[in-house]
């Protein structure tokens, strides 16, 4: 099983980003799926989660600003940011939480991370 992030980029204050990630893999179901960043110096933070049921939550310095959505067929987890501010500017990484294959239930798994920059 293998997350594969994508979307980041280069964004003005005030601007807005979407990032996508999948699970690729013989998957038979995710029970968490999410976001989380590290900005320079600073530990991984919370961004946002969705468990598979649709519940979600959010770090306290998004809330208003960022939506995560996920689709369970598709094994996909997207995360619209609004209104970014340079406090955003971090490597944001997708995670999978128990994830259920042939092989057994994955722990957590990982993606790449995708680096998102906020600055005029």
């Amino acid at each position: 099983v293998q997350l594969q992030a994508s979307g980041g980029g280069l964004v003005q204050p005030g601007g807005s980003l979407r990032l996508s990630c999948v699970a690729s893999g013989n998957i038979f179901s995710i029970s968490i799926m999410g976001w989380y960043r590290q900005a320079p110096g600073k530990q991984r933070e919370l961004v946002a989660t969705v468990r598979k049921n649709g519940g979600r939550e959010y770090g306290d310095s998004v809330i208003g600003r960022f939506t995560v959505s996920r689709d369970n067929n598709k094994n996909t987890i997207d995360l619209q940011m609004n209104s970014l501010t340079s406090e955003d500017t971090a490597v944001y990484f997708c995670n999978a939480v128990r994830v259920a294959t042939p092989d057994g239930v994955e722990g957590s798994l990982w993606g790449q991370g995708t680096l998102v920059t906020v600055s005029s």
